[in-house]
């Protein structure tokens, strides 16, 4: 069971942790069967629901819920469904225009994601959008080099044209697998404002020298402590914030892209020495990434000179509050959980589900990903329930709902699928129970969606 779920983490195969858990499936189907004999499962909660139809008014009452939120984390149930992509998008562009959101961060790495930021603030030497994602080169590429993260970055771009430099939206990663890239934009930035700084970094970075770029190997071997670069790792950190941080925002921008490339390379330390320790790497993962939404809304709130606010885009299981799920009972918790606890009502959950249609997916890491056919939900589960409505597509605002917290307050089976899709171990791989009405404030339905369209 340990060695599984640590293959889990090395390879980010999102809540393929049930498989691995297949003995909880027992003990969670009297819990699931209950719920399917819930209130919850007659069509009352639906009258609530708002229908998806394209109209711009579509998501109004989501951004209206969402009026008081400096972070607002948009879920996934899958890596490669067109619907949540697309959406996630049209919120987003809602949140920067209507209420002031200056960043967007993702679930992808620092050094690929930052050369995404300079094309859509008008810099750095990308012509198109999908020059700009061409920095995304390894597994799973489609997860942001796909056409409808270009056309939001598209969107992105000539919004912020019509921006002043400090209004202008950023795009930032904010994961932790980002270990050797980020050591370059690191020592490329102190070379242009501080060459002795430079020497320092590059003797602490010489620690990563013997493991050739590979992850994995540092990984391994820093499994011995006297093989760990943590410590070389946080003196470049502590180097790169000793740094005084300029007022003008582009130059405000640079330094704040080598501090949090100096942390990303610690974050990413931090990580794979976890994964082969056989610790809570997934924990490591995620504490990273919301100290990262945090940095990120401090940073945008000091160059705007108004409140920092963020739309975060990742996994449901990373952004639904993890107290609701089955991970709080394997000592996991999740950013959804982190930032709730930190910001309270501040921080506004959605999660986006499906019942079938296809995914664009992998059969396992690091094989070429293809369009699978989604098995339609199990029967018991929310997507089961949500198609039972019969509305194609919907949004159901959660919080400050008494009736809908009670409706959604059982335990009942909840479908996530990540970069790798297993129809045919469909019930061990893909599914957990969950409290929908604790898990997130509002939640996007697509009875039937498609994958993504992957760039070349």
């Amino acid at each position: 069971m340990p060695f599984c779920r640590n293959l889990l983490a090395i390879f980010g195969v999102l809540l393929t942790v049930a498989g691995c858990a297949a003995s909880e499936g027992a003990a969670q189907s009297e819990d699931t069967a209950r719920a399917a004999q819930s209130p919850a499962a007659s069509s009352d909660w639906a009258r609530l629901a708002v229908p998806l139809t394209g109209a711009p008014s579509d998501h109004d009452p989501l951004v209206q819920a969402a009026r008081d939120a400096r972070f607002v984390l948009l879920g996934e149930s899958s890596h490669g469904t067109h619907e949540y992509y697309r959406d996630r998008a049209l919120i987003s562009e809602r949140l920067v225009r209507e209420l002031g959101f200056g960043a967007v961060a993702i679930e992808g790495d620092w050094s690929g994601t930052y050369r995404v930021n300079l094309y859509v603030r008008g810099r750095g030497g990308d012509r198109t959008a999908e020059q700009a994602l061409s920095g995304y080169r390894n597994f799973p590429r489609w997860m942001w080099r796909n056409a409808e993260f270009r056309d939001f970055i598209d969107r992105l771009h000539n919004w912020n044209l019509t921006q002043p430099p400090e209004r202008r939206v950023g795009v930032y990663g904010m994961d932790v697998y980002d270990l050797f890239d980020a050591q370059d934009a690191v020592i490329a930035y102190l070379r242009r404002v501080d060459p002795a700084a430079t020497g320092r970094a590059q003797r602490h970075y010489r620690c990563f020298a013997p493991y050739n770029r590979s992850s994995h190997a540092y990984g391994e071997a820093a499994r011995r402590q006297s093989s760990s670069c943590e410590d070389e790792a946080a003196a470049v950190v502590a180097e790169v914030r000793r740094l005084p941080r300029p007022e003008a925002p582009a130059e405000a921008e640079s330094h704040f892209t080598a501090v949090r490339a100096a942390a990303s390379v610690a974050g990413g330390e931090a990580y794979f020495r976890s994964v082969y320790a056989g610790s809570m790497s997934w924990n490591v993962r995620d504490q990273q990434m919301a100290r990262n939404l945090d940095e990120i809304a401090d940073h945008v709130g000091r160059v705007s000179g108004r409140p920092g606010k963020v739309v975060a885009w990742a996994h449901n299981s990373h952004m639904g509050d993890a107290r609701a799920t089955f991970a709080a009972r394997q000592g996991e918790l999740n950013i959804g959980q982190l930032m709730r606890q930190r910001h309270g009502e501040a921080a506004f959950l959605v999660g986006f589900f499906t019942h079938g249609g296809t995914v664009m997916a992998a059969p396992e890491w690091d094989m070429p990903g293809r369009v699978y056919q989604v098995r339609p939900a199990l029967p018991g589960s929310y997507s089961d329930l949500f198609h039972r409505s019969g509305m194609p597509a919907f949004s159901l605002v959660l919080r400050g709902n008494k009736e809908l917290a009670r409706q959604f307050g059982q335990p009942r089976l909840q479908r996530a699928i990540g970069v790798i899709y297993r129809p045919e171990t469909e019930r061990q791989s893909h599914y957990f129970d969950a409290r929908l009405s604790e898990q997130f404030d509002a939640i996007l339905f697509f009875n039937r969606s498609r994958g993504v369209t992957p760039l070349r």
